[in-house]
């Protein structure tokens, strides 16, 4: 086989400035790259590697991946993502946060199986058999986050720079006791979108970024875009990792952070322009999200 194509990519990565990547070699045919991405979006292309599989997972930020077919995936912190290098051979990633940081572990099956480690032989754990129960269609299987995929990645993500190979080694065979349990007929998993979706959704949330000063109601945005209310929120919370209201309220907080900071405009000004009824309710929001209050924000942001 030709040289992995994710550290193809990670080469690449690294020399374009759009992110960092680290790579360990853990056994045979398993690489782990501990991953930074800083640039909006990236794409790639590659040959189908279907005897590859590609694991993921987010550490924090959050990541859209557009694969194949035009199926969309969504990783935020603690998420998990597994599929076939023919997945994803005609990609790109979006960053709807500005960031991702995580761990990408690659496995060539045929060559970790010609050799694999002694505790996953003795277990009967196979990559191949693996790679079929979990993706027996050729899409992504995604697991929300939980306390035993953190247990696995999160000291490697944190502590990358000075984690040994050996501890790799001991975190990748976890890894695979844990892929081995778990029976995808009873798994919670993350649901995939279509791009046309998640282009509507980036089309709505444009617009509203843009009116700020403006609020509507999710019934009054699924009159206004072809899509219904329900599809609205569910899609828009995987893209952005919040509920609607949420968002909206952290964007306009942060956009009165900036203008408290670059403006002498006053509260109350300040507070109408992001559509708040009065000075008061801005105010607390402001307060909740900060901890200061805004008069205080400005004055040591400005001294």
């Amino acid at each position: 086989m030709s040289e992995n194509p994710i550290r193809t990519y990670a080469k690449n990565l690294q020399s374009s400035g759009k992110g960092k990547a680290t790579r360990l070699d853990a056994f045979p045919g398993v690489e782990v790259f501990f991953t930074e991405y800083c640039y909006r979006t990236l794409s790639f292309q590659h040959k189908d590697f279907p005897g590859m599989i590609q694991i993921n997972y987010c550490l924090d930020g959050r990541m859209g991946w557009k694969m194949n077919d035009g199926v969309c995936i969504y990783l935020g912190a603690g998420d998990l993502s597994l599929h076939a290098m023919d997945c994803c051979s005609h990609s790109s990633i979006t960053l709807p946060t500005d960031h991702y940081r995580g761990v990408t572990v690659s496995v060539d099956l045929a060559a970790f199986e010609k050799n694999p480690p002694a505790l996953l032989s003795e277990a009967g754990i196979q990559a191949k058999a693996l790679a079929r129960k979990l993706c027996p269609e050729k899409k992504p299987f995604c697991l929300p986050a939980n306390p035993e995929i953190d247990g696995i990645f999160s000291v490697l993500c944190r502590f990358e720079k000075s984690v040994s190979v050996p501890y790799c080694k001991l975190k990748i065979q976890e890894l695979f006791f844990y892929l081995d349990r778990l029976d995808p007929a009873k798994e919670k998993t993350l649901n995939e979108y279509y791009s046309s979706q998640v282009e509507l959704i980036k089309e709505i949330h444009d617009f509203l970024i843009q009116n700020l000063d403006k609020r509507f109601t999710i019934e009054a945005l699924a009159r206004r875009y072809p899509i219904n209310a329900s599809s609205l929120k569910s899609v828009f919370k995987a893209v952005y990792g919040q509920p609607i209201a949420s968002y909206m309220k952290e964007r306009r907080i942060r956009r009165a952070m900036e203008l408290l900071r670059t403006t002498d405009d006053s509260v109350a000004a300040i507070a109408k322009s992001l559509s708040y009824e009065n000075q008061g309710k801005f105010t607390k929001a402001f307060k909740d999200f900060t901890q200061t209050m805004p008069t205080e924000y400005r004055r040591q942001r400005q001294t």
